[in-house]
């Protein structure tokens, strides 16, 4: 069986004229489509068509299409008053609740009403596609269509494949994604497909960080935005999306994992959904929010002490000569000693380790050394670990120094990982095991989640560039610190880094 999504006369069906709906109906209107649309609550899809005019009218305002071609987007979207209108879809997407028998039920009623050509897809996030289609007379023609809010801007979709999944399906919803100006990207049936599954390292491993009193949250923001390159910080993205979304969306991936370590949960999530510190929509969050917008945070003032003198670890010779040159160009003196003085602050620069355990493997004392993260570079931002028994003169001057030309200074608490390190090699590790399974192919993942997830850069491209051998370096040493499978490496970066070959090497 075949459908050409391509045909000027194809007939595209949505059913639920939410957020979602209402999107897919706007891009699909804006490509040529003609659109038929139902909601199950009354006037539900006449005001989706009312909120697409006014989206429309406000682009032709400002110049991004013609008043001609929004009227004629507006009118290609039709009201269905029941589902039998459906009778001549070609296409029917479903953008209804994230209910398994809600939807069983939908797809059952449109199966006495289409005919057997026409394509079923579901716009689900979160339920397995192989399921929705077990309850379908014909699961084959059945796969997932799952789109991004706000839909007209997320120019990515996944299209998921079910078990019962024919290959003209999945082709046939690549030609009207591409039809609508959307990328999209093919996806096994697995939980959370690859966008949301990719993403849960980011904010999960943030929750561990806070758990482990390692930092505040607006610290560790600033680290992953400043530091690492992160549009947006971990809690930042957690109080926009709000806590009633993300946390159940947490919990729901680790457990149709079957509590796969690697996407384990945060109680402090649990415990602020519960105190309803929702994020965002309700005004309070991670952060307190306003008419003007969020709560500002202010910098640290920087302290004037300096140390007399800097001696730095030569167990890193690249790091080693980055973090000299820096210290000579802030006015520092180097302590040049093969071991550092008796006044000397002793800066080490771990990969992966924690500052005690680098301390205690170079003899030196844990009262005046001091960690410096060096993996991402050192000019927008400088995070500085300390051991349990670092003196706070010695923070003090430490801090002082390395924020001496204004470059912003995290001062954290001990860390196996630091905070960036440590994150983004459980993101790179996560989206290893994703290619690892089959999921999805190493270009299409990368793809996806600069696309879905606004990452800098794709993991495993980003994985490349850090080194995968920095990348297992990492993951082994906080295995071995915490004994926590979460952090075991995946197959695929583990034989890539040992063969010396790039994470995006498919496999032959």
């Amino acid at each position: 069986m075949s459908l050409d999504a391509g045909r000027a006369d194809l007939i595209l069906g949505i059913v639920g004229a939410g957020v979602m709906g209402r999107g897919v109906a706007q891009i699909a209107a804006q490509a040529g489509i003609p659109v038929l649309m139902f909601d199950a609550r009354s006037d539900a899809a006449t005001e989706a068509k009312k909120s697409v005019a006014a989206t429309l009218s406000k682009l032709a305002e400002k110049g991004k299409l013609s008043r001609d071609a929004a009227d004629a987007a507006v009118e290609r979207i039709r009201i269905a008053d029941s589902l039998e209108q459906f009778a001549a879809a070609d296409i029917v997407i479903e953008a209804i609740v994230e209910n398994l028998q809600v939807k069983h039920q939908l797809f059952q009623s449109l199966e006495t009403i289409v005919g057997d050509a026409c394509l079923l897809a579901t716009n689900t996030s979160s339920l397995s596609v192989t399921e929705i289609a077990a309850g379908c007379r014909l699961p084959g023609r059945v796969a997932g269509f799952h789109f991004f809010n706000p839909v007209p801007l997320m120019k990515i979709v996944e299209i998921i494949d079910g078990l019962l999944t024919e290959p003209w399906v999945a082709e046939t919803l690549k030609t009207l994604a591409m039809r609508m100006g959307h990328t999209a990207v093919r996806a096994k049936d697995t939980p959370g497909f690859i966008v949301n599954h990719a993403g849960r390292g980011f904010v999960t491993e943030a929750l561990r960080v806070l758990g482990e009193g390692v930092a505040e949250h607006r610290d560790v923001d600033r680290i992953l935005r400043q530091g690492a390159g992160f549009r947006m910080g971990p809690f930042e993205l957690l109080d926009l999306t709000a806590l009633d979304v993300s946390h159940p969306a947490m919990e729901a991936i680790y457990n149709q994992y079957y509590q796969e370590p690697r996407l384990r949960p945060s109680p402090i999530a649990r415990q602020r959904l519960l105190a309803g510190l929702l994020g965002r929509k309700v005004g309070r969050g991670f952060y307190t929010y306003t008419a003007a917008g969020p709560e500002a945070i202010p910098e640290a003032e920087l302290p004037g002490a300096r140390p007399k003198s800097v001696w730095v670890s030569p167990v890193r010779p690249r790091a080693h000569a980055a973090v000299s040159e820096l210290i000579a160009r802030l006015g520092g003196t180097l302590d040049s000693g093969a071991t550092p003085g008796s006044d000397s602050l002793c800066i080490v620069m771990p990969v992966g380790s924690d500052a005690t355990s680098a301390c205690l493997a170079e003899a030196l004392d844990p009262l005046r050394t001091i960690a410096l993260d060096t993996l991402f570079g050192l000019d927008t931002h400088r995070t500085l670990m300390t051991t349990p028994l670092t003196a706070p003169d010695v923070k003090l001057a430490a801090h002082g120094l390395f924020g001496s030309d204004g470059v912003p200074v995290s001062l954290i608490h001990d860390s196996a990982g630091f905070v960036a390190q440590r994150v983004l090699a459980v993101i790179i590790n996560n989206a290893c095991d994703i290619v690892q399974q089959r999921i999805t192919t190493p270009e299409e993942l990368d793809k996806a989640v600069t696309l879905g997830l606004g990452y800098p850069r794709g993991p495993l491209a980003w994985g490349d560039d850090v080194g995968p051998q920095t990348v297992l370096e990492i993951l082994r040493e906080m295995q071995d610190f915490y004994g926590d499978p979460r952090y075991r490496p995946s197959p695929w970066l583990t034989r890539r880094a040992r063969l010396g070959v790039s994470l995006l090497t498919p496999e032959n």
